[in-house]
């Protein structure tokens, strides 16, 4: 893939590489802290407000703000009314969120994050 600039509005941004992708979203997370074993994760808010929870902590965020949360961390985030944000995924990150959005049963979830190493834990 060659260098490009691609204008944010006013669709939604979204381009992929091999190592990572960066996506314009809307919306929040799993409700329930999750952790992925083996892959990075990060957001850069636009507009709105995220909120990131921890183990030990919550945190919120607004236009600007870049959030990082390495491999390994718990962490789980809620994104308030208008939020829009870029999220940077790993091919791996962006599997698991595909397999999830087609398999909605409740029961199948544990498997599925195991399946991309990660995991629920709550």
């Amino acid at each position: 893939m060659d260098g490009r600039i691609v204008s944010m509005r006013p669709t939604p941004f979204s381009v992929s590489g091999n190592s990572f992708s960066i996506h314009e979203w809307r919306g929040s997370g799993p409700a329930t802290l999750h952790v992925h074993h083996s892959d990075d994760e990060a957001w850069h808010v636009l507009d709105g407000e995220l909120t990131f929870r921890y183990t030990d902590r919550t945190e919120n965020v607004g236009p600007g703000t870049t959030v990082f949360v390495p491999a390994g961390m718990p962490h789980t985030y809620t994104a308030g009314p208008g939020a829009r944000y870029l999220i940077v995924l790993t091919p791996r990150i962006t599997a698991l969120i595909s397999a999830l959005q087609s398999d909605h049963d409740p029961a199948h979830q544990n498997d599925i994050y195991r399946r991309f190493d990660s995991e629920l834990l709550e």
